[in-house]
């Protein structure tokens, strides 16, 4: 080699050096150790996938609050999904998992990043999924947040216990806590996710004091009781609620009613004691809990993480003082769990709403009062949407609006999702029979929105999307990345978006091929739903 060449190829490494980006890099040090991602970056974001957030919950820490996970020694590669947390998926149900199989040992998150520099300071948005508290992972492509990273984010999607895994409470379990609570692991392994963004985000170039939660259905319950928990309201700057609320959807239950309930399924699989269910395989729980039938686990008034009933934190401006963008899909619940097999007729209507309501039916046979068979059709999937979910979310930007202090944005969601098509690699999902009796109008179902709001259609193929659905969600997406960067989801190239305020006539952007902001259509609905329910 040439003497030139030898003096001028270091100065030029160190020159090629200084000018290569000093962050999207392979290996990041955090807390614990080195992460390592050999998956190459997209479009300049990197992957970081399957990071430990808490310890394995097995043996003695099953159905305890997670542990901080320990340090490790050397690389640890961060280039695969962890494994989904314990669950039983009914066949058919709108999951698709990445995830490496399936364990007890299930903490791990994922994220990307387009950061530069670890001094970059981008948003972070930490996406919680759905799925009753019983099924569901981080890992499913509807999540994946590389496309909102592209935005100029970090995106985190994050596993959590669920079911019995997650909810679980018996009586033995309150004693030994030195809290002398039991249940929530699930929304505690939510918790412990959020100190570790908290801890670890600034070396992946996020800011820790810029972090928006976002959910949908359970995810979007425990966004509501995130902020409701003295435990994790400190740990957000924003949230954003996709259909459903703790005030109303799946509201904890007493802690005393969920010992009960866990010492009965004790009983019926044949192990009386906390001591022989730990020593139960993670298997065997499962089996017994489809053979025992009729046990469900959730959410717990457990005076730890819920001090007290969500609405009386909220009622008392106890919650996290932050902005909120929610709201709920114009068919939660199909109209047929109104009507039944009866014909749309008003008498069916209002009967049905005699069967659900009683004594106290009066003010809502009126505010649901319907005319024409289209008319019913569309009042009874609004009442069917209403009790599953959707008054819930109405109630929770109530409460967030009247003691929150911050602004609060309200949507409907209204774009009907194309028909399945079935999992990728499989024959095409059949034509749909002709049901017994008409269905009505179609609207947008429950979770329809998720990939929408995500930019992530083509990750999912198991529908066939449509121009209309692409422009769909450029502006939902475009609506949410404004409202993580911004606290607000107006910005440029999209419609006006008011804040939810008495004063304005409580308007809401209804979000379709064709968007626009309009006045709450059904607020005297509410109004009577909140009056039927707050009676004793």
């Amino acid at each position: 080699m040439h003497f030139s060449q030898m003096v001028l190829l270091p100065v030029l490494a160190i020159l090629t050096s200084a000018l290569q980006p000093t962050f999207a890099a392979d290996r990041v040090k955090i807390a614990n150790g080195t992460l390592e991602s050999k998956a190459a970056p997209k479009d300049g974001v990197r992957s970081f996938k399957g990071v430990p957030f808490g310890q394995p919950p097995v043996g003695d820490l099953r159905w305890r609050e997670p542990q901080p996970v320990k340090d490790w020694r050397g690389v640890r590669n961060a280039d695969q999904f962890g494994p989904r947390c314990m669950q039983r998926t009914s066949p058919g149900a709108d999951y698709w998992f990445r995830s490496n199989g399936m364990s007890e040992d299930c903490l791990y998150l994922n994220l990307w990043t387009p950061a530069k520099s670890a001094k970059a300071k981008l948003p972070v948005l930490v996406y919680i999924f759905g799925g009753g508290f019983q099924n569901g992972d981080g890992s499913e492509p509807r999540y994946d947040g590389e496309n909102m990273a592209r935005q100029g984010m970090v995106a985190v999607s994050l596993n959590y216990r669920t079911n019995i895994f997650g909810f679980f409470v018996h009586p033995e379990l309150t004693l030994e806590s030195p809290n002398h609570a039991a249940g929530n692991y699930g929304l505690l392994d939510q918790v412990a996710a959020l100190r570790w963004v908290k801890r670890n985000i600034a070396a992946f170039g996020g800011d820790p004091q810029r972090v928006t939660i976002a959910g949908e259905s359970a995810g979007s319950i425990a966004v509501s009781a995130l902020m409701a928990s003295p435990l994790s309201r400190d740990l957000m700057a924003g949230a954003i609620g996709e259909s459903g609320a703790i005030i109303s959807t799946l509201p904890p239950q007493p802690l005393a009613d969920a010992e009960q309930n866990g010492a009965k399924f004790g009983a019926a699989a044949g192990a009386g004691t906390l001591a022989a269910l730990r020593a139960m395989t993670a298997e065997q729980i499962q089996e017994a809990l489809t053979r025992t039938k009729g046990f469900r686990f959730g959410a717990t008034l457990d005076g730890y993480f819920l001090p007290k009933p969500p609405a009386a934190i909220f009622e008392a401006g106890e919650q996290a003082k932050i902005p909120l963008l929610e709201g709920s899909n114009t068919q939660e619940q199909p109209a047929r769990l109104v009507l039944g097999q009866a014909e749309p007729t008003p008498e069916t209507l209002a009967n049905a709403i005699r069967k659900f309501y009683g004594d106290l039916a009066g003010e809502v046979v009126k505010a649901y009062a319907a005319s024409t068979p289209d008319e019913v059709y569309e009042a009874a999937m609004h009442l069917a949407s209403a009790r599953f979910i959707s008054y819930g979310t109405w109630k929770w930007a109530e409460l967030q609006l009247k003691t929150g202090g911050k602004p609060v944005y309200r949507y409907l969601y209204a774009r009907p999702r194309p028909p399945y098509l079935g999992m990728p690699g499989q024959a095409p999902s059949p034509a749909p029979t002709a049901p017994a009796v008409p269905a009505g109008p179609l609207g947008a179902v429950h979770s329809a929105e998720i990939q929408y709001a995500m930019g992530n259609l083509d990750l999912d193929k198991r529908y066939s999307w449509e121009p209309a659905d692409y422009t769909v969600s450029k502006l939902m997406q475009a609506y949410f990345v404004n409202f993580i960067k911004t606290a607000n989801p107006n910005g440029p190239g999209v419609p006006d978006w008011p804040a939810y305020s008495a004063a304005a006539n409580y308007p809401l952007m209804r979000i379709d091929v064709e968007s626009g902001a309009q006045p709450e259509p059904h607020r005297d609905r509410y109004l009577a739903l909140h009056a039927a329910n707050a009676k004793p």
